[in-house]
């Protein structure tokens, strides 16, 4: 089992929070991330800048059993799809039941914008958001460990 991060977007608190968090479970831990990030990790992986580049080597090092750690609904659903567990930056577990409204959702905003609409970015992130995740991921790794 390991903990996979797709650090292209990952808050310092999430990478910093993984970092202890597999060594309290003597956990691997990788981190995946285009070539213009400095990311400080002992196992990471650069890629190139492609769009899908980062997304498509982390499903390439998924396994069943993994922590995929991610924003990116699509690649929680397909790295949920491999038996994998993936969790949000805010602490949210994705789940097989809920990502098919998520996927759905990420459609019909893309739709919108498209069409000239404007939807929200992401809120600025707190430190709730920092103590959600650390109780998810910790919950993640008691559960498969």
């Amino acid at each position: 089992m390991k903990i996979i991060v797709d650090a292209d977007a990952a808050p310092r608190q999430v990478l910093e929070i993984c970092r202890r968090a597999a060594a309290d479970f003597s956990t691997e831990l990788v981190t995946v991330a285009g070539f213009n990030h400095n990311i400080d990790s002992d196992r990471h992986i650069t890629v190139g800048n492609d769009p899908q580049e980062a997304d498509i080597r982390i499903l390439n090092l998924t396994e069943r059993g993994d922590i995929v750690v991610t924003q990116d609904w699509g690649l929680a659903a397909v790295a949920l799809s491999k038996g994998a567990a993936a969790l949000s930056f805010a602490g949210r577990i994705f789940r097989n039941d809920t990502v098919d409204f998520l996927l759905e959702e990420r459609e019909i905003k893309a739709k919108l914008r498209r069409s000239g609409g404007r939807t929200g970015g992401p809120r600025k992130r707190t430190a709730g958001d920092d103590e959600n995740f650390k109780k998810s991921l910790y919950a993640l790794l008691k559960a498969v460990t």
